[in-house]
């Protein structure tokens, strides 16, 4: 693997070091981020929910409040609907949350994935038909190229409002009230152009609020609308936008909500996945411990259940729903873990020189594709859409790279494909099983003439340290780079001059611990998963690639290192 290092200016890391009074470590982490002057880079250390801009130069969100406070004074019926991920899970459960404040019970539904497909579709509009027309429709997280969907609504004498984030096929012309900055880009947007849809809905909220306290309404007064920012976390970290500007702002103080959050879905959900909010949590934590178990009922059943969680304040139901949502989980993980062994497979033997992956099988259970491309994605960094079969149709996911616009590369394939739609990080897709073949060749043609190199795996390096540099002081000081994510990548170090004293210690058969030393004795501790196959000689000078992180064990915290490569230094002989 190819350690990338490319160093920064030194005289503008050593001047924004003296203006801030931190380390020169993160001082140049902030300039790889762009902010070489000491004012934006304040602001980005410290960023504070007063910076979020006013909700309504985002075009179409004043029509969109005006809409809802209609539906308020009127007492109307009100159905929201969406998505069945954690991004639509949540963003539901924050519109139905602040509208139950205003004597309003909006029913709310989640497409039934195997039944009814992916976003607004006749035939979950049916089944919400079935219940009752509504006044007033709220798509979340889906709608924007639902033109025939919409109209059938109209049709029937439903307003409809759509807040969503997916990037359009084609200028839309729908009958409805649309919130979508990247349909809408207004000016001077840019801190807003990469929420998510519970962000949006966020500011949708915030604009309510704004509204009705100006009508002194008493019961907008006593709304906080902060004690709602744990479950845009929530979503705007496992939906993969880039956590800068405003998302940088609501995933920042959305977690330190989620940490004493006193909805009872939510700390039931993070008792059964084992989380300790006191300890302080992380995007890793929405991403590979909440964010799952939200998403399994959709996956695998049917997402209103996570819904059902975020929603209640009965702790006997929230235990049981997250128990179940657990137990959901654990089926996909079996799920899933086979289909990845069997398209890891398919990678080796026939496409492991191809610069992007179209992998599908007859038996793939398309509600977990998505996780698989994800898996595939990174371990052989290239796109990957992974499909699983549904009747004449294959149907599927795609994960992408940093830098990397999936949407772009699917709307050079639209000829091949049913449906598709999505962001540049992650996609839907479906197409006739037989022009898979005809797809997966169109994929890779547009990869190879738009960024053939992709697949080359390489460790971009944020900076060299030495064994020394590594300490408390240093971690309270990354601290304040705080979430990690999209855009702001957790940094991945260069260790210099240091070797293990004694051979590592294999666990579980696949991961490993050791110990490192530097010229000193200073000893650090560290971990290496999935590494147990490769791993570092003894007692000899070594280069190792490192995340620095927190070891919480028995009520202690120790510093540890996360082991992602290591080398002998250039010029050295191979042990």
């Amino acid at each position: 693997m190819r350690w990338n290092y490319t160093p920064v200016h030194a005289e503008s890391v050593a001047t924004l070091a003296r203006s801030l009074g931190t380390s020169p470590i993160v001082a140049e982490l902030l300039v790889r981020l762009g902010h070489t002057s000491p004012e934006p880079a304040a602001r980005f250390l410290q960023p504070t929910l007063a910076e979020l801009g006013d909700p309504f130069l985002l075009p179409n969100l004043g029509a969109a409040v005006d809409r809802l406070l209609r539906a308020i004074r009127e007492k109307e019926s009100i159905v929201i609907l969406g998505d069945y991920d954690v991004d639509g899970v949540s963003s539901t459960a924050l519109l139905a949350g602040i509208l139950r404040r205003f004597d309003l019970n909006p029913r709310y539904a989640v497409p039934r994935r195997l039944e009814e497909g992916y976003g607004l579709t006749r035939s979950a509009l049916d089944r919400v038909l079935e219940q009752g027309r509504p006044g007033l429709f709220v798509s979340l997280d889906c709608g924007t190229n639902s033109t025939a969907e919409i109209a059938y609504l109209r049709l029937r004498g439903v307003d409809v409002i759509v807040v969503d984030h997916h990037r359009a096929k084609e200028a839309p012309q729908l009958d409805a009230i649309l919130v979508n900055p990247h349909v809408h880009p207004g000016a001077g947007n840019a801190d807003w152009r990469h929420l998510c849809t519970v962000g949006l809905v966020f500011k949708l909220c915030h604009g309510l609020l704004k509204r009705l306290r100006e009508a002194q309404d008493p019961r907008a007064f006593a709304i906080k609308l902060k004690d709602y920012l744990d479950l845009v976390a929530l979503g705007t970290v496992a939906d993969l936008v880039p956590l800068l500007g405003e998302n940088r702002v609501l995933a920042r103080h959305g977690l330190r909500v989620l940490a004493m959050t006193r909805h009872p879905g939510l700390l039931a959900l993070m008792q059964v996945a084992g989380l300790k909010p006191e300890q302080g949590l992380t995007p890793v934590d929405i991403s590979f411990r909440l964010g799952p178990r939200i998403n399994a009922s959709g996956r695998l059943a049917d997402a209103a259940l996570s819904v059902d969680l975020l929603l209640s304040d009965d702790p006997a139901f929230c235990r049981q729903a997250a128990e179940q949502l657990d137990t959901l989980n654990r089926e996909r993980q079996d799920i899933e873990r086979g289909i990845t062994e069997q398209a890891e497979e398919l990678v080796e033997k026939h496409y492991a020189d191809a610069c992007g992956l179209v992998l599908f099988d007859e038996g793939w259970h398309p509600g977990v594709v998505g996780i698989v491309a994800g898996r595939i994605s990174r371990k052989y960094h290239r796109p990957a859409i992974v499909l699983g079969h549904e009747g004449d149709i294959a149907k599927g996911s795609g994960r992408g790279l940093a830098g990397f616009d999936l949407v772009e590369v699917l709307g050079a394939c639209q000829s091949c494909l049913d449906t598709w739609g999505g962001h540049p990080m992650a996609v839907g897709v479906s197409l006739k099983k037989s022009r898979i073949a005809e797809f997966r060749t169109l994929f890779v043609e547009t990869i190879a003439r738009t960024n053939g190199a992709a697949h080359e795996p390489g460790l971009e390096l944020a900076g060299w340290l030495e064994a020394a540099d590594v300490g408390e002081k240093l971690m309270d000081q990354l601290e304040q780079l705080h979430p990690f994510g999209q855009g702001n990548p957790e940094p991945v170090f260069g260790l210099r001059k240091v070797q293990l004293p004694r051979a590592t210690e294999i666990f579980k058969e696949q991961h490993f611990r050791f110990v490192t030393e530097d010229a000193e004795g200073r000893r650090l501790g560290g971990v290496a998963w999935k590494f147990a196959r490769r791993r570092p000689p003894t007692g000899v000078p070594l280069e190792l690639a490192v995340r620095l992180n927190w070891n919480h064990f028995n009520g202690r915290r120790t510093l540890q290192l996360e082991l992602l490569d290591w080398r002998l230094p250039p010029g050295e002989n191979s042990a």
